[in-house]
């Protein structure tokens, strides 16, 4: 475990995340790969790998105090078991908040984590099949509360039945012939039928007709239209 995150357990941090995103925080807890950080709303669980600096936030401006309560998925002492890879487990069939590309968040519930990638089930883009690589962070839902306020019949908790590949390289092969969006949002997202996947190499046809190649280690997110 770091020692030198683990010496800032109890301060208030700022933490620029991958993507130039900025958090203000109390540290909580941390893992092998990851931190837990209290915004005074809500709890963020960032993996390391996505971390670009931190300082102490010696003004606290925010005036952010340290929580009276504590996540489920924690138990608000320092865990050494605690990983990130755990924290998707237990967060599994759960309302979650996720940041990974584009200016807005993801909001809906994990349903299956494979090696390299999960599935993730929106309300908004239904079935996404998500990069573990490019997740920067998860925020649980306080209990009973559920996304956009929808009600039980309409965000009812789905079983994912479907045949799904170990990798997310073999799962992006699955949807070749198929209209599929790359990226959600941003000028980063792609649409368009795969032709062909080599390598690290997808090929999609555009609504043009025009090919476009596109390095699969920077595919985030994927779901068909």
């Amino acid at each position: 475990m770091n020692t030198i995150i683990q010496s800032l357990l109890n301060d208030v941090v700022k933490i620029e995340v991958s993507g130039k995103k900025l958090l203000n925080g109390t540290v909580i807890d941390l893992g092998t790969d990851m931190i837990v950080l209290f915004n005074g709303t809500d709890f963020l669980y960032i993996p390391l790998d996505h971390i670009q600096s931190f300082e102490v936030d010696k003004d606290n401006e925010n005036g952010i105090k340290a929580p009276t309560d504590f996540s489920s998925i924690i138990t608000g002492e320092n865990n050494e078991n605690l990983s990130f890879r755990k924290v998707l487990t237990q967060a599994k069939g759960d309302y979650v908040e996720i940041f990974v590309t584009g200016g807005q968040p993801l909001h809906g519930y994990i349903t299956s984590i494979m090696n390299n990638y999960f599935v993730f089930q929106s309300p908004v883009y239904k079935t996404m099949y998500i990069s573990l690589n490019h997740l920067k962070w998860l925020i649980p839902y306080t209990h009973n509360k559920r996304p956009y306020g929808l009600d039980n019949h309409t965000m009812s908790l789905q079983p994912n039945n479907e045949s799904l590949a170990s990798t997310f390289e073999v799962q992006v092969e699955k949807f070749k012939n198929e209209i599929v969006v790359f990226n959600i949002e941003g000028h980063k997202s792609h649409i368009g039928k795969i032709n062909n996947i080599e390598e690290q190499i997808v090929e999609i046809q555009t609504a043009r007709n025009q090919p476009k190649y596109i390095n699969l280690n920077h595919i985030k997110t994927l779901h068909r239209v």
